[in-house]
């Protein structure tokens, strides 16, 4: 029979989609061959929100969240069910979902998630949208010393998460351990640093997330035969796995789950004054008066242990103002304030022994005991010490009544170190449990009782709360992590775009290093410099270490201070872009750091790449991780036109290209179609004017339709947009043969005061002079022949639309 050539081609189609059926069926089948044979199912019932599957060994309950989110728990027989999670925070809505028993399986299905029980061999597998994703292994196993749930891998696979390491970003192949340490000096290896989290997150793009505190390894595939193992000494047997349509959609996804990251001041996005440390008021006032001489911006200092003793040794614990040093201590605060400069205060939950605090800390009995309820005690670098226990009310009541009595005398961020806690014997013990079962969630509720502090007390302010240790969750009370002790070398430097991006990938999206790295007497004006270059596009941009070398620009070279000066200018001029990042990380759970493979999920390529990376979603980054060199590849992700920040050169995406690299930047790109907010340098943010926008558009003939938000409040109060007290510009282009439509409309929240404002929109990568240009009725422009840009000055009121018409010439 002859067929028409439509007819022949849905043949062939109907063919191949039935070969590519049978391969993934095959495969699929070779891929859960891997299963539990010793587990038998006996029942499945629908209890509620919950599906309970009983085996002959104990019961799983699995919970759909949402169409994106399962959590499978297992309760061994003679064990109870165990509820209470540190890291979720979302409830189960009431949504449908559908029970099915097939005879072979059963099958718990969302709109989208959905779970496939094998009866026999017994199962578990996980699939999105009829894909597949993942499946146990054994499963739940209880082992002599450890227990452990485990999944099959593809060979493919590439594994992320576990927290802050530095490993490369491809994990797969270590096991890793669950246990926050300081790592003093690190460089381009550590294994083990002072942030880790029980998540891993698949090139296939699901994560996996164990929702368990205590202690433990996360094993991706150390024996190479295609297993992820988690293994933990105790508590609850439980998993979410989280899904998404793109990464930045699982983000989104993972950060409803654990709670999103709360709005920070503006303020916290300018450079800091920081070292370890400043050892009294006049040399802290000093430092800020030279600054503001040099003219260099600055927002914030933070005071090292110095500001509550005189020795390194011997005083931690003392918790208040050291008067010898710091005779007028709430006069330099207020002072500094009236500068538009913060004052940050260190401090520890270390009480030491030879400390002022110590007697009230016994009587009181704040203190973690031993196991016969004596104050534990016991020697690390900086004394004898006793460690706070958080996890006890009256201790956790002194703790904040100490950070209260600080915001009271201006004190206007919390920075507490060694949360680990650093040194935390396996005997200590607290309210809730042995130290091997708080250990990695100390950090995590240090952090929450500041934050929770902050809520009751001074309600309309955003904290500001740096910490290098938490866990899983920990974002949503606002901590800031930075990458701990690393060195001042190039090794250091070369870890910290990885670490940055593996951990906004895990949530915590304000992950930062001390700039110009920490540890050792290293005076490399070079590194430095290539350090805050980098730093430009993190966070925080915080430059911090140990004072034999100065970390402020102010007390370095000559040229290396001029340098630093530009790099940390051009921080402050984009502010009000990375102001919108906040936001975007605060709404939608997105990273400000972003790899490069969030832009082609296909490219296997990248997903062990971190060299370059995306600052949001328009600024692509290249930093310059080596001494002396004079060019670098960059890889430009494709389906775009990328223009050099500095001199409006096009380059096509796609291709890996090699970079001249100059001495006062490093290289950076914006993407076609980008709308970049910046304004003009200001000493401080507390001088920040948003009535006037600067605004470059990016042209390119194969951008036809471009929309941007930005994102406008007064940077300070805590519950801005709960409150509707912002407003959002929305700025678009529509390009119609030679025709360029600009629009910007503004969005107010109700209980925002609108404002007019005067906008310069300036548009970059013209060939030639515009025809015309048209503000509603005015035609009034300026044009640069050397910098092929014309620029467009608008005045415009709130709720009103400015629409500006651009006639190029063919």
């Amino acid at each position: 029979m002859k067929m028409d050539g439509m007819r022949l081609s849905e043949f062939k189609n109907l063919k191949m989609k039935n070969i590519i059926l049978f391969i993934v069926t095959l495969f699929s089948f070779t891929l859960l061959n891997a299963q539990n044979t010793n587990r038998v199912f006996k029942s499945a019932v629908k209890q509620g929100l919950d599906l309970k599957v009983e085996v002959n060994d104990g019961y799983y309950i699995i919970k759909p969240y949402s169409s994106n989110i399962i959590e499978t728990t297992f309760v061994p027989k003679g064990e109870y069910l165990k509820a209470q999670s540190h890291a979720v925070v979302a409830k189960p809505y009431n949504s449908y979902f559908e029970m099915t028993d097939r005879g072979n399986d059963v099958v718990l299905k969302t709109k989208g998630l959905y779970v496939a029980i094998t009866k026999s061999p017994f199962q578990i597998s996980y699939y999105y949208k009829d894909k597949f994703i993942v499946s146990e292994k054994e499963g739940y196993v209880k082992n002599d010393s450890l227990e452990t749930i485990d999944f099959n891998l593809t060979t493919d696979e590439v594994l992320y998460g576990g927290g802050a390491r530095a490993l490369g970003m491809n994990r797969r192949g270590n096991r890793l351990q669950l246990y926050n340490r300081a790592h003093y000096g690190y460089e381009t290896h550590s294994e083990l640093m002072n942030y880790t989290m029980p998540i891993v997150v698949s090139s296939k793009q699901y994560m996996l997330h164990f929702d368990n505190a205590p202690i433990g390894f996360l094993d991706l595939d150390s024996n190479g035969d295609n297993t992820l193992k988690y293994e933990t000494i105790s508590g609850r047997k439980t998993y979410q796995v989280i899904v998404g349509d793109s990464w930045l959609d699982m983000m989104d996804v993972y950060t409803d789950l654990t709670g999103k990251q709360p709005m920070l001041p503006r303020w916290a996005l300018g450079n800091f004054s920081s070292r370890f440390g400043y050892h009294s008021q006049e040399e802290v006032e000093q430092t800020i008066a030279k600054f503001n001489d040099e003219k260099i911006p600055v927002d914030a200092i933070i005071l090292d242990l110095y500001w509550f003793g005189k020795e390194l040794k011997g005083t931690m614990g003392n918790l208040e103002v050291f008067r010898d040093s710091f005779p007028d201590f709430e006069g330099m605060v207020k002072r500094l304030n009236t500068k538009g400069v913060k004052t940050i205060t260190i401090t520890e939950p270390f009480i030491l022994s030879t400390s002022k605090k110590w007697d009230e800390a016994v009587e009181k009995g704040i203190l973690a005991k031993d196991s016969i309820g004596n104050p534990a005690k016991y020697d690390f670098y900086f004394g004898n010490t006793g460690l706070i226990d958080i996890y006890n009310r009256d201790a956790e009541k002194w703790f904040w009544n100490i950070y209260k009595g600080l915001a009271d005398k201006g004190v206007a961020g919390v920075w507490g170190d060694l949360g680990e806690p650093e040194v935390h014997p396996n005997w200590v013990q607290h309210k809730t449990g042995s130290a091997d079962e708080v250990h990695n969630i100390y950090g995590h509720d240090w952090a929450r009782l500041v934050f929770e502090g902050y809520q009751r007390d001074f309600p309309n302010t955003r904290p500001f709360i740096l910490m290098r240790a938490g866990y899983s969750g920990s974002q949503r009370y606002g901590l800031i992590p930075w990458s701990g002790d690393v060195n001042r070398t190039w090794g250091g430097l070369q870890s910290q775009p990885e670490i940055a991006l593996q951990m906004g990938m895990q949530g915590l999206a304000y992950m930062h290093s001390d700039l110009g790295g920490f540890a050792g007497a290293n005076l490399d004006d070079e590194l430095y410099v290539r350090w805050l270059q980098y730093g430009v596009f993190n966070p925080i941009f915080r430059p911090h270490a140990q004072e034999d070398v100065p970390s402020e620009p102010i007390f370095r070279s000559e040229k290396a201070k001029e340098l630093a000066k530009q790099a940390i200018e051009l921080r402050y001029k984009l502010l009000p872009y990375n102001y919108n990042l906040v936001y975007e990380n605060t709404k939608f759970g997105k990273p400000l750091m972003r790899p490069l493979f969030f832009e082609e999920s296909d490219n296997s390529e990248l997903f062990n790449y971190s060299k370059t990376y995306l600052w949001g979603n328009d600024i692509l980054v290249s930093p310059v991780l080596e001494a002396a060199i004079t060019e670098q590849d960059v890889y430009f992700p494709k389906e775009n036109v990328w223009f050099d920040f500095y001199t409006d050169e096009k380059i096509n995406g796609g291709q890996t290209k090699s970079v001249a690299l100059k001495e006062n930047s490093i290289p950076t790109y914006v993407r076609a179609g980008a709308f970049l907010p910046h304004t003009n340098v200001i000493q401080t943010t507390a001088k920040y004017d948003d009535t006037v926008y600067k605004i470059d558009y990016y042209h390119d003939a194969s951008v036809l339709k471009s929309s941007r938000q930005i994102y406008i409040d007064d940077g300070q109060s805590a519950n801005a947009i709960a409150n509707e007290d912002y407003e959002i510009l929305n700025l678009e282009m529509t390009s119609k043969g030679s025709t360029l439509e600009f629009i910007i409309t503004d969005k107010t929240g109700k209980n925002f005061s609108p404002k007019s404002r005067t906008y310069y929109l300036t548009i970059h990568g013209l060939d030639k002079k515009p025809k015309r240009v048209m503000v509603g009725r005015h035609d009034d422009f300026d044009w640069s022949e050397t910098l092929k840009t014309v620029r467009i000055p608008i005045e415009k009121s709130s709720e009103e639309i400015a629409v500006i018409t651009v006639k190029l010439k063919k």
